[in-house]
């Protein structure tokens, strides 16, 4: 618990740094100031937080509200992604390209990195700068790794509901490809070998005009 409070602290403090240069953005209104205390209270809310099991479950119903954001590098997404996620590299994240995805109220977007390090900050960034329907994937891509891919089979003692889980997990599991000697589930696998390809078109926001004058 002290070294995920040290964390966010440090993330607090990277989100204050960063909210001070975007003030000098020409791009953007002026934001009015927000005492630290209640920017680090924002910036630790566990809200903004989707699991690793609804987004699986989005995906599979070809759920079309959502947009799935990898903030890592080119590389690392080329290597391994979620299905029909988009890259946005953090570095990149303000780029004008990248902010028609992100500032828009078409989609709920949801950040996903290796753990959460790096969704969590593109997630302030743009929180700070007011857009809306954000989220991170809670645990990022190492809990989808533990949850959905290789989930953990329950032990005798535990509940039936764990038991549930894990059978939904599993399933989901082949779904992505992964295979078991006994593959045989019966309604709880899914019937779609492959999520289809989506295309994500997003209306561009009309950009505001700039104050102030000489």
């Amino acid at each position: 618990m002290k070294f995920l409070s040290n964390r966010y602290l440090i993330l607090g403090a990277i989100l204050i740094i960063l909210a001070g240069g975007l003030l000098l953005l020409p791009k953007y209104e002026k934001q009015e100031g927000i005492r630290s205390k209640q920017l680090l209270s924002h910036a630790i809310s566990p809200e903004r937080y989707i699991s690793t099991d609804d987004i699986s479950h989005k995906i599979i119903s070809q759920d079309p509200s959502f947009i799935l954001v990898d903030v890592r590098d080119e590389e690392s997404y080329n290597n391994y992604s979620l299905p029909n996620a988009i890259n946005i590299p953090l570095s990149k994240l303000l780029d004008e390209d990248s902010l028609t995805y992100l500032n828009q109220d078409q989609f709920d977007v949801v950040f996903y990195s290796n753990n959460t390090f790096l969704a969590d900050q593109a997630w302030m960034l743009c929180d700070r700068l007011g857009f809306k329907n954000l989220h991170v994937l809670k645990g990022g891509l190492n809990t989808w790794y533990t949850t959905i891919i290789n989930p953990t089979k329950p032990n005798e003692a535990m509940p039936e509901t764990e038991f549930k889980l894990y059978s939904t997990r599993k399933a989901a599991s082949m779904y992505y490809g992964v295979a078991y000697p006994d593959q045989n589930f019966g309604n709880d696998l899914p019937t779609t070998p492959e999520t289809p390809k989506k295309v994500v078109t997003v209306e561009k926001k009309k950009k505001r005009k700039a104050e102030g004058g000489c």
